[in-house]
């Protein structure tokens, strides 16, 4: 079954067509940090472009986050993972490339048709400890593994995202009480904000492996806080499982990080359990029954095809006399009036080989002592003519409109041109001219300034977003929406709340409202939904990681607040943390 209209999706008015010298082909999803597209290399090899939400990239501490990263996934090299290929943690906006792996997310597999057989998750886990090998042996940790971060190729797993992977040789954020992950699938020390470690990705694969099987996650659903407490204080119930699979479900998920197994030990105790298969690398077949025939990846987008104008029409090869007559300089009072325009061409800037589309002038001029002008005279005018031609053709036309605009501005302010009369000379009159002429342009331009500035004033401006990630929020801290943001008490405008298993998002002065659906919500997002809103309390039940809550204070400034981490299983130690976005005066 082919799932491309699922997976692919159109680029929108506000997606860029190429990021750093990529053109992106469609849309792949979003997420809190940003968009993902998918785009090729020079040679056609599909790529994921993760590009950075903007007010995050304004951010100086996300880039440095960003970059670390970046330097962190670099060093991973792996069969089962993808494998970054570019990046640019200074660019505007900061983005990422790695490798388009062609097939559905482990979420969409089961969503699709159910638990997987027993083989399917052998294969599984083994593919997934090797990456997690791989990701280990270069001191990184995944931290947010999951169904929907393991793809499943024609080939095997693949492990992706390493977005809030943490680098072991940098200090870890959980140091300060910051615990990163999606709620469901993260380890007793993960939920509690403790020591995060290689043995904490190995309790997400237990569980993975444990949602491939049931179809389900193994602590069930509900609300995150729910799910949390009973993934710290109770042992997993795996009689719903295979049996061939509860020994090494159990090991992963084991309490005490010390006694999980490690990613090799998981590799050999599938190979042991699959025996022969594994041996004549039957994993293909086995994946191919899982995801189907793979979904067709759309073609690189072509570089734009050059515009190239209509050439002139070439002229007749035999000469006539006015060909043979040299071309000298033209007194500018034998002119035409618009072949005097700043930008005019000169006659003889025509392509030798050209013949004008207008018709030549033949008028016969008459000197001030009554006889006809000599013959060069009409070829010059004849020249003139063709040149103002030749202008119009060339897309210059707008010289001649705004020469007109500016005579007309020039009547407007000055009122009628005076005739000269019989006593002027032709000096003078030169001179008033060119007198008009000189003003001309400052003229034109205050009352070029004068139309925009009318015109920009009558359209709203957006409001400027401004970032502040990773914002705390517990019992003793609060935020405000105005400047300074964080607080060092429980009286800003966005305060925390947790009893028992009710946690919320409270305030006295903003009304709040969660954002449902896919995430990358921006200001119109929370205007709609804000809208006759009423509520100075948001239960956070149904949020977790990368959930978006938009808020509005009395002032008119409008918040939106992307979670990052919910940290609600224990009342008295519970947390929430969020980057947050305001508008002022949206």
């Amino acid at each position: 079954m082919n799932h491309a209209t699922e997976v692919f999706q159109p680029l929108q008015a506000d997606d860029p067509p190429m990021v750093a010298g990529y053109r992106l082909a469609a849309r792949l999803g979003a997420g809190g940090m940003g968009r993902v597209y998918l785009s090729h290399t020079q040679g056609g090899r599909p790529l994921a472009i993760k590009v950075v939400r903007p007010e995050l990239a304004d951010d100086p501490a996300f880039r440095r986050r960003f970059r670390r990263e970046i330097k962190a996934a670099r060093r991973v090299r792996g069969a089962y993972t993808a494998e970054l290929i570019d990046a640019d943690a200074d660019g505007v906006p900061p983005w990422l490339a790695t490798l388009y792996v062609p097939g559905p997310s482990l979420a969409e597999a089961v969503a699709r048709r159910g638990p997987l057989p027993v083989p399917a998750v052998l294969w599984l886990m083994a593919g997934v400890a090797e990456a997690l090998q791989a990701i280990h042996g270069a001191g990184i940790v995944h931290r947010d593994l999951k169904p929907s971060n393991v793809l499943l190729a024609a080939d095997g797993p693949r492990v992706i995202d390493f977005g809030i992977s943490l680098a072991s040789d940098v200090t870890s954020n959980t140091a300060t009480g910051l615990a990163v992950g999606t709620p469901q699938y993260m380890a007793p020390e993960q939920a509690t904000a403790g020591e995060v470690t290689a043995a904490t990705d190995v309790f997400a694969l237990g569980q993975t492996a444990a949602f491939a099987a049931l179809g389900e996650p193994l602590y069930g659903d509900g609300p995150s806080v729910s799910v949390l407490y009973r993934i710290v204080h109770s042992e997993p119930d795996l009689s719903l499982l295979p049996e061939p699979l509860r020994p090494l479900i159990a090991h992963c998920l084991a309490a005490d990080p010390a006694e999980r197994v490690t990613p090799a030990e998981i590799v050999e105790w599938c190979r042991q359990r699959l025996g022969g298969e594994a041996d004549r690398g039957a994993g293909p077949a086995v994946w191919r029954e899982v995801t189907g025939p793979e979904v067709s990846v759309p073609s690189p987008v072509p570089d734009p095809t050059p515009v190239h104008t209509l050439p002139l029409i070439p002229r007749p090869s035999h000469k006539t006399p006015q060909d043979e007559t040299p071309q000298h300089a033209v007194p500018a009072h034998a002119l035409p009036s618009n072949a005097m325009a700043p930008h005019a061409m000169p006659s003889n800037a025509m392509a030798p080989n050209a013949m004008p589309l207008i018709a030549p002038v033949r008028s016969q001029l008459t000197r001030p002592d009554g006889r006809p002008a000599r013959r060069r005279r009409t070829a010059l005018v004849t020249a003139a003519a063709v040149t103002a031609g030749a202008l119009v053709l060339t897309g210059l036309t707008w010289t001649v409109v705004e020469a007109a605009d500016r005579l007309r501005h020039r009547d407007d302010t000055t009122g009628a041109a005076s005739t000269p009369g019989p006593s002027g000379t032709a000096g003078s009159s030169a001179s008033s001219s060119a007198s008009s002429s000189t003003a001309a342009p400052d003229s034109v331009a205050g009352d070029r300034t004068s139309e925009e500035s009318g015109s920009s004033s009558a359209v709203p401006k957006t409001p400027q977003a401004t970032a502040y990630p990773l914002q705390w929020l517990d019992a003793k801290t609060s935020l405000d929406v105005k400047e300074p943001v964080r607080r060092e008490d429980a009286k800003g405008d966005i305060r925390f709340a947790c009893k028992q298993d009710d946690c919320a998002l409270e305030s006295d002065t903003s009304v709040l409202s969660l954002v449902y659906g896919d995430p990358g919500g921006g200001l119109d997002t929370c205007r709609i939904l804000l809208t006759g809103a009423k509520s100075h309390r948001l239960p956070l039940a149904a949020a977790a990681a990368g959930s978006e809550i938009c808020v509005k204070h009395p002032s008119g400034d409008i918040a939106l607040l992307v979670i990052q981490v919910k940290s609600t299983a224990l009342p008295d130690i519970a947390f929430v943390t969020a980057d947050m976005t305001v508008w002022r005066a949206a």
